[in-house]
């Protein structure tokens, strides 16, 4: 089933979540399980402490979705039903790579198997589609109480944000750069990831600096605003009044899995020759050589690496390439699955532990040798990619392989 554009219901949603990547859709979907969960427990001792902001009428705690255990979500009895226009509605602004699109109609299926409003968005499709998004996002910004975004140091999500009068914002997980955006928002710098290169900004950058300063503004605490982070990854300086919640990827580990493990080994590749970090040949030679040490068989391909650099792999290393349908979360809980998963540094070995949590798979991560990096890679690089590592807390580290 494709996603549908079209209206939220004959009401506006209390709750907008907007969405550019699968992974940020899959962890909205465990905010929602995870803020279900508590709203149920506080009903149940009745308490009315917590975090304030509309109920979700969907995901419930004991619904179970079309991919994990049968049937469809119960609302019944419950406040702020879909049906009621108050509930959760996901808006997919919709990128143009096909493995990304690909990604995202399956986790829109799975959104909609969990009783949730999807709105699909064709943001990027011509120099018009931002207009004619915006335009038609505008009057449901104006009326949401709350935002959950996945990207923040997205320009749309960042333009969205100076239109919206909600009260109410969660940053959801979009990888490792959700530590570098916490980190920023707490020393006050101007958002910009973390491998975009040093120096002066760009003419574009330049133009669009308002309405990026004016985004984190309203992603500041204070004036009664309520700002959540919800992330698996290591949080190190808490900007003040930020909500820090722990995703543990209870959603995932309900409705799938436990999966079938294998004897050999998988490899999880990187998009870090994609943005330039990386030099490609220094890249082949490290996972060449992994696939050699530890018996490495299946390599599953980031939905941002090149089909060239996925060719190139296949044939130098005789890797079989997976390309997932679904983030790599979901694959391995639904499995089969190696019993050792080996990675770069990545999003994945903080996130993969916990999504396999109560099963035998062991996640290694190896460092990036500094002379693997590129002259154009942000000076940063090397020291974030470290620290990615370094606060992998249930992943093991292996030695660096350094290419020759």
């Amino acid at each position: 089933m494709s996603p549908r554009a079209g209206s939220t219901g004959p009401q506006s949603p209390a709750t907008l979540a907007f969405v550019e990547s699968p992974v940020q859709l899959l962890n909205v979907l465990e905010w929602a399980h995870a803020h279900a969960l508590k709203a149920a427990a506080a009903r149940s001792t009745g308490e009315t402490s917590g975090p304030p902001g509309p109920e979700l009428g969907a995901g419930r705690p004991g619904t179970t979705g079309r991919f994990g255990r049968s049937g469809r979500p119960d609302t019944s009895g419950d406040a702020g039903t879909p049906e009621d226009g108050s509930g959760l509605t996901l808006v997919v602004l919709s990128p143009t790579d096909p493995m990304t699109r690909g990604q995202l109609r399956r986790m829109a299926e799975l959104a909609r198997d969990e009783g949730y409003e999807v709105r699909w968005e064709e943001a990027r499709g011509g120099t018009t589609a931002p207009f004619h998004t915006v335009g038609g996002l505008a009057p449901l910004l104006r009326r949401a109480r709350r935002i959950v975004m996945g990207d923040p140091f997205s320009r749309y999500v960042q333009l969205l944000l100076t239109i919206t009068r909600a009260r109410d914002l969660v940053v959801v997980d979009d990888g490792t750069a959700t530590m570098e955006f916490v980190s920023q928002l707490a020393r006050g710098e101007r958002l910009v990831r973390w491998h975009r290169r040093g120096g002066r900004p760009g003419a574009r950058d330049l133009v669009f600096a308002p309405v990026s300063a004016r985004a984190r503004r309203r992603l500041t605490p204070g004036a009664g605003r309520r700002v959540e982070v919800f992330s698996s990854m290591p949080i190190a300086d808490t900007p003040e009044g930020v909500d820090i919640t722990a995703n543990d990827f209870a959603w995932t580990r309900a409705r799938f899995g436990p999966p079938r493990i294998t004897k050999g080994a998988d490899l999880v590749g990187t998009s870090l020759v994609e943005t330039g970090v990386v030099d490609p040949d220094r890249y082949l030679e490290a996972v060449q050589g992994l696939a050699r040490t530890y018996g490495a068989t299946r390599y599953f391909a980031h939905r941002r690496e090149s089909p060239e650099k996925l060719h190139r792999l296949a044939v130098e290393t005789g890797l079989e390439i997976v390309r997932p349908d679904l983030p790599l979360e979901l694959i391995a809980r639904r499995g089969p699955i190696g019993r050792m998963i080996l990675s770069f540094p990545s999003t994945v070995v903080h996130t993969l532990p916990l999504a396999l949590a109560g099963t035998d798979v062991k996640v290694a991560v190896f460092d990036i040798d500094p002379a693997w990096l590129t002259e154009n890679a942000s000076p940063r690089a090397q020291g974030f990619l470290s620290g990615v590592t370094d606060t992998a807390r249930d992943a093991h580290r292996l030695s660096a392989i350094t290419a020759t």
